[in-house]
This record gives structure tokens, C-alpha cells and sequence, in this order.
């Protein structure tokens, strides 16, 4: 049995041709699509500042562990190694139950805890790090996780867009769907659909995968943090700003905290 750090120890292989361009990165294009989450992640983490100040400090986290999942992307597809695969896979999993502990509803809490988020965040925890031991003793776990958890954050986001009337809210959870929708394609596509790529020669689905899931990622939290004020912020207002100009066709979503002042 090979080692975890070997090269191609993995049984995950994308349909990027191995070895092409250089002796030491195994999938050129997957490798170096992560780059994308170099530049969101510190921008995000600086365009959220004032929010993170004003309700969690643990946003940052989220913007590292997003940067972390880059960097083990990165070395997951230079090696296609057992280990780069694990850290990969357990990166995200920990982003999106850091996700859940600081956005999560109250009213979508296990009726076991009630409304405590105290309680919340340690059950989230647990669950993850149970799940986290499991995936080196049965890889597959992840997918299974992985999978659950995205088809949960639909079900929020769906229920949130049917309460809502807010129409800045409802346009970023419509625009959050069809990235991820796009990007969710890409990457089934370059999985299933393998031999039809190579056929034509379009080796790049995977590495736009990385790109518009790093796109996602803004809008993403913006939805998150957006849903989670109506709940956690009453006494603040939100307003969704882009960078770098709310004027220009295309930009990155922040959100600004004003408080609500009472004449």
C-alpha cells in the first residue's frame, strides 16, 4: 500500500491529463485555479471588518479556513496524494461548520437544544470532529457529510427566500444559487462526462470549478450575514455594498452596518 504522501496515492483522479507541463504538479490547471482563493479570502476578511466587529470576530475564521482550503486544493492536486485529498475534504468541512455556528438560525436549531448557541456551536463540534476522525478511517464519510450539509444550506436559504420580501436579499440569494448551481456543474461535468471532454480536448472544468466557487464564497457570506441580522441584529441595519464600486456592472458583495437610530 502506498504511503498518504505519495504522488497519486489518492484513488481521486481528475480529468486533467497528469504530469503535463512539469514532473512535480500533477494537474497544472487544477493546482493553480486555487489561487483565486488567495485574493478573495483577505479581501473578504477586509471588506468584513466592520460587520466582523460588530458581531463576530469569528468571521475572520472563516475567511483563513477559506484561504486554508486553497492551500490544501493546491497541494491536494499537485500530488493527487491520499493526505492532500483528506485536507482538502476536512478543510471544507470545517468552513462550513464554522459557518453554521455563527450564521445558523436559532429556529433551525435541534429541538433537543432549544435557542442556545452556546449549546449549538458544541454539538457542531463534536459532530465535526467525530466526522473528521471517521474520514481517515472511511474516506467516503466526507463525500456523504459534504453532500448532506450542502443540501441543508438549500433548504435554509429556500425557507429564508420564501419569508423574506427584501428584495437586496432575495436578488443575492438568487445570484448565490446560480453561481453555485454553475459551479456545482463544472465539477459534476468533469467527473461524469470525462471521455467527452477529452475527446474535444477542454482538459478545464475542475479549475473553473475553483474559480466560480471562490466567486460563490462573497455572496455566500453576505446571504449568511444578511439572513443571520434579521435574526441576531435588530437593533442594525445592513446594506449590501460592492467592491470596488456599487456602480460598476460586476462586483464583490460586503455588507455595511449602520446602527438604527430611534428619534
Amino acid at each position: 500500500m502506498p504511503s498518504i504522501f505519495a504522488y497519486q496515492s489518492s484513488e481521486v483522479d481528475w480529468c486533467e491529463s497528469n504530469f503535463q507541463y512539469s514532473e512535480l504538479v500533477a494537474e497544472f490547471y487544477n493546482t493553480f485555479s486555487n489561487v483565486t482563493f488567495f485574493i478573495f479570502g483577505p479581501l473578504m476578511m477586509f471588506l468584513m471588518h466592520p460587520y466582523a466587529q460588530k458581531r463576530s470576530r469569528y468571521v475572520y475564521i472563516i475567511c483563513i479556513l477559506f484561504m486554508v482550503i486553497g492551500l490544501f486544493s493546491m497541494y491536494f492536486h499537485m500530488t493527487l496524494s491520499f493526505l492532500g485529498q483528506l485536507l482538502d475534504e476536512i478543510a471544507i468541512l470545517w468552513l462550513l461548520a464554522s459557518s453554521y455556528s455563527i450564521w445558523m438560525p436559532r429556529c433551525y436549531f435541534p429541538t433537543f437544544l432549544g435557542e442556545n448557541r452556546l449549546h449549538f456551536i458544541c454539538f457542531v463540534i463534536i459532530t465535526t470532529v467525530i466526522s473528521t476522525f471517521l474520514s481517515f478511517l472511511r474516506p467516503m464519510i466526507n463525500a456523504y457529510a459534504l453532500n448532506s450539509i450542502a443540501v441543508h444550506i438549500l433548504y435554509i436559504v429556500f425557507q429564508e427566500y420564501k419569508k423574506t420580501s427584501n428584495k437586496e436579499l432575495r436578488h443575492i440569494m438568487e445570484v448565490s444559487v446560480i453561481l453555485w448551481a454553475f459551479a456545482l456543474t463544472s465539477w459534476i461535468s468533469d467527473r461524469l462526462l470525462c471521455s467527452f471532454w477529452q475527446q474535444i480536448n477542454f482538459f478545464y472544468l475542475h479549475s473553473i470549478w475553483h474559480v466560480l466557487i471562490s466567486i460563490t464564497f462573497p455572496y455566500g457570506m453576505v446571504t449568511m450575514a444578511l439572513v443571520d441580522a434579521r435574526y441576531e441584529m435588530p437593533g442594525h441595519t445592513l446594506k449590501v455594498r460592492y467592491w470596488p464600486r456599487d456602480t460598476w456592472p460586476v462586483g464583490l458583495p460586503y455588507v455595511e452596518v449602520s446602527d438604527n437610530k430611534n428619534c
